[in-house]
């Protein structure tokens, strides 16, 4: 097990036209399972593949433990790799494909080699498949070679580059499940890229969130999902997205007025309420940011908000209706509520749960006092 910190890293192609990865900073601690999540072309698995050896940062520096592994090749590198597409040698049989890792990397004879496979296949429970090729296997089975070949080595700190994407929502769910349980018993470092969101909030102790090859915030899920660094990470984290209005504010006596700027939307806060998060209101526009579970139905018509009804999607243990504000606003609601397409509804919610997002950097002004992880505001 080991600690990996990650300096200034920097990854640029075609002469530095192309800036994959830029200025990341990252320290995850020994055993902790960190998820990796970002749009596709962030830069999580370019990042993923520096820390496995197999890209040679721009700059900056990587560390596994106490050891600046920068400039070490990929095989002197006691990590081990499981890819999306499995990367099995088709020739070799189970045994052989998760054996070839300790015969080339390890100074083990050919018993302990064999003990080895044989007690890691039993915990993945495919000890009656080393016999098989990979054209014999399902899928699921695949995936569990391949987490075996990777854990046979026993190495520092695993790395999962979406390993999961390529079966079905059913196994998937089950593996995402096994790969934590092996995770919690074995105790090694684990950084895991997934373009899934829901993998990410679930699997990890920490998820990191890229876009445009900068970090935007990294934290607990709970905190990320709760107190999200800017407009990107709020939008980005939770399903369905959290809804966006462009309003423009205006202090009148006690409250601050929030008025749409692309139809009727308007909302007041409390001048307190605003005071407490807010030391200065910089611009008068802003954007409000409001998750789709926080949106009530109210007979108040108090603070409250008329819209019309365009589509309603139940998916069992909610509906979700989408209402004709800002283009895509999404009410996230009990199955009981079932108004028609067309009608005219009246929602609130709390100011507690209003996300202001600066206009010009995008930051969040309404979130916590307490500052983030790590986070960029442009």
């Amino acid at each position: 097990m080991a600690r990996v910190r990650v300096e200034s890293l920097r990854k640029e192609y075609d002469v530095g036209t192309v800036v994959a990865v830029d200025d990341l900073n990252l320290e995850i601690e020994d055993g902790e399972f960190v998820t990796v999540v970002g749009p596709s072309g962030c830069g999580k698995t370019t990042t993923l593949r520096m820390l496995a050896g197999l890209e040679e940062p721009t700059s900056g520096t990587i560390s596994i433990g106490a050891e600046d592994v920068t400039d070490v090749h990929a095989k002197n590198r006691d990590v081990a790799m499981v890819f999306q597409n499995y990367a099995l040698y088709p020739h070799k049989t189970v045994f052989e494909n998760m054996a070839f890792g300790l015969r080339m990397s390890t100074d083990m004879n050919e018993a302990e080699r064999e003990r080895q496979v044989v007690e890691t296949a039993e915990m993945m429970d495919i000890e009656g498949l080393l016999e098989d090729k990979p054209d014999q296997l399902s899928g699921g089975q695949k995936q569990r070679v391949a987490l075996g070949r990777a854990i046979v080595r026993e190495p520092d700190v695993f790395l999962f580059d979406e390993p999961l994407s390529n079966l079905d929502a059913k196994l998937r769910t089950t593996m995402r499940a096994e790969i934590q349980r092996l995770q919690n018993e074995l105790g090694i470092t684990a950084v895991y890229v997934t373009h899934d969101q829901h993998e990410a909030m679930t699997m990890g102790d920490r998820i990191v969130i890229l876009e445009g090859g900068e970090l935007q915030q990294l934290g607990k899920p709970t905190d990320v999902y709760e107190n999200p660094a800017n407009e990107f990470v709020g939008g980005f984290i939770g399903s369905p997205s959290m809804n966006f209005v462009d309003v423009e504010g205006d202090t009148r006596g006690d409250t601050v007025h929030l008025t749409g700027l692309e139809g009727e939307f308007d909302f007041e806060l409390s001048r307190a309420y605003v005071d407490q998060h807010v030391d200065s209101l910089s611009s008068n526009r802003y954007t409000l940011g409001i998750r789709p579970e926080n949106v009530v139905f109210t007979d108040d018509d108090r603070n409250s908000i008329t819209a019309r009804v365009s589509v309603v999607e139940p998916v069992g243990s909610d509906n979700f209706l989408h209402l004709d504000i800002a283009g895509e606003f999404i009410a996230r609601v009990d199955p009981a509520i079932e108004p028609q397409p067309g009608e005219d509804v009246t929602l609130t919610f709390d100011e507690d749960d209003i996300h202001l997002f600066d206009s010009e950097t995008g930051r969040d002004l309404l979130g916590s006092s307490e500052e983030p992880q790590a986070m960029v505001t442009s």
